[in-house]
């Protein structure tokens, strides 16, 4: 499980899972030749919003070159790495001015932002939009799972 502001990198037969994502992003990391994946549940899209900067999965300009740093302890090869997007939802978006954008759809642009950065192509996502999701990312085969009371299952 894959708290807020947490994060997991495992291999092999390994499920990484982050429940009730709503403006929050999960990035999915994954090396389809090792079977290495990694999963950080992002809660802000900048270190600037907030005064607690130690866990470095709360914000893409630190949670990807970690988790690309964890995943090569474990034998993945940055170059074959891709990457997966989830949540990022406006869960409140007839309660803002819509002038501003909203913290979900901010999150999603810093992931994209810092996996530019990194040079790691994002290959899907399930973004945006006014409901909340679950991720669960089977490292066996790759297969990432988005589960959402509001719409069922999806396959990224």
């Amino acid at each position: 499980m894959v708290s807020v502001a947490d994060w997991a990198v495992d291999r092999g037969d390994a499920a990484l899972i982050a429940l009730g994502l709503g403006s929050c992003v999960a990035v999915a990391l994954y090396d389809p030749e090792t079977h290495v994946g990694g999963l950080a549940h992002i809660l802000l899209p900048s270190q600037s919003l907030a005064r607690d900067r130690d866990k470095p999965a709360k914000f893409p300009e630190t949670a990807v070159p970690f988790l690309v740093d964890r995943m090569g302890d474990l034998g993945a090869t940055r170059r074959r790495l891709r990457a997966r997007l989830v949540g990022g939802a406006s869960m409140f978006a007839g309660l803002s001015s819509g002038s501003v954008a909203s913290v979900g759809e901010r999150n999603v642009q810093s992931t994209h932002e810092a996996l530019g950065r990194a040079g790691i192509p994002v290959v899907a996502e399930d973004t945006g939009k006014d409901y909340g999701r679950s991720v669960y990312f089977f490292l066996e085969t790759g297969r990432l799972e988005v589960r959402s009371y509001a719409h069922g299952v999806r396959i990224l």
